[in-house]
């Protein structure tokens, strides 16, 4: 008999949400492994003014069990905070409010344990054998892959990485020095913003220089509307995941603006604001330029600053652009993790990416009664919700009534102003 039903492997927002949806449920026995000492939410990007772009409903369990003591809205009973955040911040709040909320969560769950860095996991009639440093390990029946994605850098940039070239998602760790330096920001999503407005929030602290760039034709909203939202609806995703695989490759391409590429009307008007304030009222001596239809596409070093090449896309041609620090706000991949190599070959992959099924399983040639779940692979086969939190409840939901066989959560589709067939 294998050590327990379900074991998840990483715990960010997704697995989270598993094990608190699965901690109420007596036949369920989980166990949730994670490298980190403890629960931290992009803290490499955790900035002081960064905003959740969706409302605190989309939390871990609320979607399909708003009664749960794992709700945002008991989080805030619980710290004795209710009153004033409702006054403060209606339906959203800032994403270390909501990190603090995820590790409340955290700790009141006994499934879950940290400092449990897995390195292999194997497959027999017995289970699946998950073990980390040291060779300890826990037997299951059904395994979740949680871990998370990596950051993602351009190839040219990979050799040069360090305190002069970083992904946003290590800002906040490494602190690098922009004060009076020549920065360059490539990204003009949501997280592209908060990096720019974190560069210009102490005007005694400005670049000399500072260059922000957008491969598209502006820097354009978040598209937070009613009807667009019922992209992260249960429906649409249904919807989706039926569709061929070149069409649904068209679309995700055409929405990206309502998940991260977008960037929030609150946040737009700050910046906007910000860069008046220091231009006319401050009369500041930094010098910025908004690039639109631009791409780095090269860089190397030069003594101690680096010269990155920018193709201009309205007019094909390159500039070559001497800088101190560059920022990548180029978003994220779901690779397989290393700790799956042992298992790769009997599990169903297309172009080497997992191929996910309606509930979450990937096709595995191994015991029938062994099952493998995904979160956060599935983006070209259930949509743009798989790797946001948009979905994160009903997404658990799906792999509980799956892992269980029954209903144990209410997952059918409810109602949308949009028919989705």
């Amino acid at each position: 008999m294998s050590d327990f039903d379900v074991i998840g492997i990483g715990v960010g927002p997704a697995n989270l949400s598993l094990a608190a949806l699965a901690d109420p449920l007596p036949e369920l026995r989980t166990r949730f492994l994670d490298a980190k000492p403890e629960f931290r939410w992009h803290p490499g990007l955790m900035l002081p003014d960064s905003q959740l772009t969706v409302t605190v409903f989309r939390d871990l369990v609320t979607l399909v069990d708003p009664k749960s003591r794992f709700s945002f809205l008991n989080f805030l009973v619980q710290e004795g905070r209710i009153f004033r955040f409702l006054e403060a911040n209606g339906i959203s709040c800032s994403r270390r409010e909501f990190e603090q909320y995820y590790q409340w969560a955290a700790a009141q769950l006994p499934s879950v344990e940290w400092g449990r860095r897995v390195e292999s996991v194997t497959a027999s009639d017995d289970g699946f054998r998950v073990t980390w440093a040291g060779g300890a390990g826990y037997t299951a029946r059904s395994l979740v892959l949680g871990s998370g994605s990596e950051p993602r850098l351009p190839a040219f940039a990979r050799t040069h990485k360090g305190h002069q070239v970083i992904h946003s998602s290590d800002l906040a760790r490494l602190t690098p020095e922009w004060k009076g330096r020549r920065v360059l920001v490539v990204g003009a999503g949501q997280s592209g913003a908060e990096v720019v407005n974190h560069l210009l929030r102490d005007e005694h602290g400005l670049p000399a220089e500072l260059t922000w760039i957008s491969s598209r034709a502006g820097f354009q909203p978040l598209d937070d509307s009613p009807f667009t939202n019922e992209w992260f609806s249960s429906n649409y995703v249904e919807y989706f995941s039926h569709l061929p695989a070149t069409r649904r490759e068209a679309l995700l391409a055409e929405q990206r603006n309502a998940g991260g590429d977008g960037i929030t009307d609150t946040l737009m008007a700050t910046l906007y604001q910000r860069l008046y304030h220091l231009d006319h009222v401050l009369a500041s001596p930094l010098r910025h330029r908004l690039l639109t239809s631009r791409r780095a596409v090269g860089m190397e070093r030069d003594g101690s600053r680096l010269v990155v090449d920018l193709h201009d896309a309205d007019r094909e041609t390159v500039e070559r652009l001497p800088v101190d620090l560059v920022i990548f706000c180029t978003g994220y991949d779901s690779r397989i993790p290393e700790y799956l190599k042992p298992l790769q070959d009997r599990l169903s992959l297309t172009d080497g990416r997992l191929d996910v099924r309606p509930d979450y399983s990937v096709a595995f040639d191994g015991p029938p009664h062994l099952s493998v779940y995904a979160q956060s692979f599935a983006e070209r086969s259930h949509g743009l919700n798989d790797s946001l939190l948009s979905l994160a409840a009903w997404r658990s939901a799906r792999i509980i009534n799956s892992v269980t066989g029954r209903e144990a959560y209410r997952v059918e589709h409810g109602a949308t102003a949009v028919t989705w067939k």
